[in-house]
């Protein structure tokens, strides 16, 4: 297998802006396309941020720092992604556009180009099929923040091929990470299993199993886990969970991943979590407040 050189990456967001900063950290030549120079401008911006943490911390040199950077580029062309080794995709989850955009670099990029989405909830296969080289597909599902979380989900088809899914598994372990492989099922391993935890917790608070401290105390020190569900679906975001949630539902129909009423109504009234100053916590007065405590 001949070795990747260039890596390309669809969006500059909090997703794409780590996935290009660990290609970059990791020896490759990286180009990012986004659809303004804006978005472009705020995602490096982060990534100084993200590398010049790691020199302070004395996990990376300034030479290294200048080094990584200089293997950045930023585009608003995806004509320049077309002599990439491999894409990896990191767009919002609109399946359309997600599919429009794999039309076209398909007619873009070389025939050996592997593409990839960083997609967590929609299949792959369907993405696939929007291009002449589902063959040459997988996903690679990274978490966040890419910097510092070690898991890639490295997903095949039923129709990726062998050769594809090795270099893929290889390049995320090249990364510097720690890759497992996943079928294409909604969720793949992680949010298969992390998603219904979640609509469970928000379920037993309906139910009055616990307040919502009490909830995520119980499961931090009962479990061992870094921090309970409330907490986490606050800073996943609630209408993030809560939109995996209805893809997962659609094709498993199982009770255990429809999102319970609380959560819908929470998402419709804006608390998304953490991003929006509030979800099961409070977060405007400086340490988060529980919202069943006091003022919503």
């Amino acid at each position: 297998m001949s070795r990747m050189e260039k890596v390309g990456v669809l969006g500059c967001g909090l997703m794409g802006s780590g996935i290009a900063q660990v290609a970059a950290q990791a020896g490759y030549q990286t180009i990012v396309r986004e659809v303004e120079q804006s978005y472009l401008d705020k995602g490096f911006a982060g990534i100084d941020k993200s590398l010049s943490k790691f020199v302070e911390k004395g996990k990376m040199s300034a030479e290294e720092k200048s080094a990584c950077s200089g293997r950045l580029k930023g585009s608003t062309k995806l004509e320049d992604l077309a002599d990439c080794d491999i894409i990896i995709e990191a767009i919002i989850e609109d399946v359309d556009l997600k599919k429009s955009t794999y039309a076209e670099l398909d007619r873009i990029c070389k025939k050996e180009t592997i593409f990839s989405s960083n997609t967590s909830s929609l299949t792959i296969t369907e993405l696939s099929m929007a291009t002449a080289r589902p063959k040459q597909f997988v996903g690679l599902h990274f978490f966040n923040p890419v910097p510092l979380m070690k898991l890639v989900e490295v997903v095949r088809t039923i129709l990726t091929s062998d050769e594809t899914f090795d270099r893929a598994f290889e390049f995320a372990k090249s990364l510097g990470k720690e890759a497992v492989a996943a079928r294409d099922n909604s969720g793949f391993i992680v949010n298969r299993l992390l998603v219904p935890y979640l609509l469970d917790a928000v379920r037993g608070y309906e139910e009055g199993i616990g307040s919502v401290q009490d909830i995520d105390k119980a499961m931090q020190l009962g479990c061992g886990y870094p921090m309970g569900p409330l907490t986490l679906l606050d800073f996943v975001g609630l209408d993030t969970t809560y939109y995996i949630s209805q893809i997962m539902f659609e094709e498993y129909r199982e009770r255990r991943f429809a999102s319970p009423p609380l959560l819908k109504k929470m998402v419709l009234a804006g608390r998304y979590g953490r991003k929006s100053g509030g979800g099961f916590y409070n977060y405007e007065t400086g340490s988060p407040v529980p919202f069943d405590q006091g003022k919503v």
